[in-house]
């Protein structure tokens, strides 16, 4: 069984690959030395955002990056030695199916650098491809028994893409699918994974519009026995106000601990300042404004319940 994990968590995502190289700057792998250095550059201004936000008020103790090993190695030494709490991606970018960034090799990677969390992006629908769930199962079960044996926590990013009949069942339509059937959904893959031998320290959940829906996710992240799991809400890309009722209604639910928003908080401040629309400095004070934010809504939502 895992040790879990319950205080409030704070993080500033940005271990996206794929899509930011080929979203961002219209790079294609495999990158030039020098697209490789800006990329890496620009992280290191969403990691300055996150230092800028931290000066801001943001509560140190509880507030974190998550960043890849490939373009932020540097930023995941120089937080974990400023104190602030690292999550490290281990999962390879840009593929439907959950394989190690780093193959075999993928407990080494996460030893030299020991972050608070070791993080895995999976995309599991219960109702989907059951012999694509059945590899990747297999896979992180391999990833949580050795997490476990080597005292290192686990934090489960859960995307449940709808299958072909589902998004039929919704009329075509995603935000009905993410209403209707995707909480239920979620809910079944997390017990599946659960019964399978997964086990997270914390569940990083897509955003959930309804109360019901948070606490059904919290039972099923607490069940037999799992009461020291905590969740966490994902931004999902999605725009400021979409994000923010997220997490409010999460941060009222006891079982949500925190939140981890990336591209709403860094996307257009990091375009702005590669296009030369905004300065580094004015870059790196929207991104510590947009964090800030998060951190302010969730805490006063928590606070309503009586939990800080």
């Amino acid at each position: 069984m895992t040790t879990g994990y319950t205080d409030p968590l704070y993080l500033l995502p940005f271990d996206h690959r794929h899509s930011y190289l080929t979203g961002m700057f219209k790079f294609e792998p495999p990158l030039t030395p020098a697209q490789h250095d800006r990329v890496s550059d620009s992280k290191r201004l969403i990691y300055e955002g996150f230092q800028v936000a931290l000066t801001r008020g943001v509560p140190a103790a509880h507030a974190g990056i998550l960043v890849d090993e490939e373009f932020g190695a540097d930023l995941l030494r120089d937080a974990k030695q400023h104190g602030a709490i690292t999550a490290m991606s281990v999962e390879g970018s840009g593929s439907d199916e959950f394989q190690f960034e780093y193959g075999d090799d993928f407990a080494a990677h996460i030893e030299a650098f020991a972050p608070t969390f070791a993080k895995v992006l999976v995309r599991y629908n219960p109702q989907g491809d059951a012999a694509l769930n059945a590899r990747q199962t297999e896979r992180l079960v391999r990833l949580s028994a050795w997490c476990r044996a080597h005292s290192q926590r686990l934090m489960f990013e859960l995307l449940v893409p709808a299958t072909e009949p589902q998004l039929a069942q919704a009329g075509g339509d995603a935000a009905a699918y993410d209403l209707k059937q995707r909480p239920a959904l979620m809910q079944q893959a997390m017990e599946a994974l659960q019964d399978a031998g997964v086990e997270p320290d914390v569940w990083k959940i897509e955003g959930l519009d309804r109360r019901e829906d948070c606490e059904r996710i919290v039972a099923a992240a607490h069940r037999d026995g799992r009461s020291n799991v905590g969740c966490i809400v994902l931004g999902r890309g999605a725009n400021d106000a979409k994000v923010g009722t997220w997490l409010a209604t999460a941060a009222a639910v006891p079982g949500f601990i925190g939140f981890a928003v990336g591209r709403t908080s860094f996307w257009d401040p990091v375009a702005d300042f590669e296009s030369g629309k905004a300065t580094r400095v004015e870059a790196a004070g929207r991104i510590a404004d947009h964090f800030h934010e998060w951190v302010d809504i969730f805490a006063r939502a928590a606070a309503t319940k009586g939990r800080a």
